[in-house]
């Protein structure tokens, strides 16, 4: 399944003083996203966000970004249905968040409560995130290798920016791929 992480805007410039590091909310071990959080950007920006929704498409940076394709592989994969009827509250308070920015702002004064509805800037920033589902339902933690074509080794489901970037987890697959490949 695709899930789409979709940023709701950029703290306006004016309030970037608000913001010295990273402010992410205590992660809830049920769900593999964060919540929404704001992140400081080398330029200077303060991305806000991102909620996290069942994308239309593997590619699906917008709500109308829509493949019938990859939507039929979504709706018959049983583990996607698994997963979401006993989330569905959740779910569709994510979405509703995405769309609409007061309910993201109440999110978001949790952690600086003076913030108000015109300190967000627009902002069409938006990322996919696959997060890889199993067919009991359950969220697959991390990533995954798989070995199933002779002479490759596959490395699935990285699902954070830390995890593309983590020396400790480049060293494990540097392990596996030397027993893989008898280095």
């Amino acid at each position: 399944a695709v899930v789409s992480t979709q940023s709701t805007g950029e703290l306006h410039p004016d309030k970037r003083h608000l913001v010295r590091g990273n402010i992410y909310p205590v992660p809830d071990p049920s769900f593999p996203f964060l919540g929404v959080h704001f992140t400081p950007r080398m330029d200077g920006s303060i991305w806000l966000g991102p909620n996290a929704v069942l994308a239309g498409a593997r590619e699906g940076y917008s709500w109308t970004d829509v493949k019938p394709r990859d939507l039929l592989e979504m709706a018959t994969f049983s583990g996607l249905w698994k997963l979401a009827v006993p989330n569905l509250k959740y779910g569709v308070s994510e979405a509703a968040r995405s769309i609409a920015w007061p309910l993201q702002l109440r999110e978001l004064q949790r952690f600086i409560p003076s913030l108000a509805l015109g300190d967000i800037v627009n902002s069409k920033i938006a990322g996919v995130r696959a997060q890889a589902i199993a067919p009991s339902g359950s969220l697959v933690d991390d990533f995954q290798f798989d070995e199933t074509c002779p002479g490759m080794l596959h490395v699935r489901n990285a699902p954070s920016p830390a995890a593309t970037s983590s020396l400790a987890i480049a060293d494990h697959i540097v392990n596996r791929a030397t027993t893989v490949f008898k280095m």
